[in-house]
């Protein structure tokens, strides 16, 4: 017989800790940026190396070598923001009407510099009488600044989309 101590999982971090609140602030900012289509803002909120990504395959890390659905640096956020704010776009035009709740806040690493949390988002959208419900876990990677919470910034979030592999019709909105 052996004297066998079971291991156990390292505490988690609570999200009461004043850098993940932070972080978690911001993200809810960046949800109501989006529901309200102020998408210039939006694009403020990422670091300029920052990255927005939304991957096919669901547990892939390697997203430059992979299939995206979307994967954005600071010159093609720029694009698309461009996009979906000016001339005559269909994405712009015709988009959906959005609310978002992002829930389920798990930090998975904290620092001084950086706040890496998963969340859950359920997004409902209207357009044309008709409302669509779009899932997905996200990962938000925050670069917090000694300038202070104004000054934090998104450098990756990642949406893995829970259908993300079968047919996703266009959006006319960012997730």
């Amino acid at each position: 017989m052996t004297d066998a101590t079971p291991t156990l999982a390292p505490a988690p971090i609570p999200t009461t800790d004043p850098r993940v609140a932070r972080a978690i602030d911001l993200v809810w900012r960046e949800a109501d940026l989006l529901d309200r289509k102020e998408y210039p803002d939006w694009n403020e909120l990422f670091a300029e190396d920052g990255i927005y990504v939304i991957p096919i395959e669901p547990g892939t890390e390697d997203f430059a070598n992979t299939l995206n659905m979307v994967y954005d640096d600071a010159r093609m956020r720029r694009m698309r923001v461009t996009r979906m704010t000016e001339g005559y776009a269909i994405a712009a035009v015709d988009a959906a009407r959005t609310v978002r709740t992002v829930s389920r806040f798990v930090p998975e690493s904290v620092s001084d510099e950086e706040v890496v949390l998963r969340s859950a988002q359920v997004l409902v959208t209207y357009k044309r009488g008709d409302h669509d419900i779009w899932a997905a876990d996200l990962e938000h990677r925050i670069r917090l600044s000694t300038d202070g919470p104004a000054a934090d910034r998104i450098a990756l979030k990642v949406v893995r989309l829970v259908d993300s592999e079968a047919a996703v019709p266009a959006t006319g909105f960012l997730l």
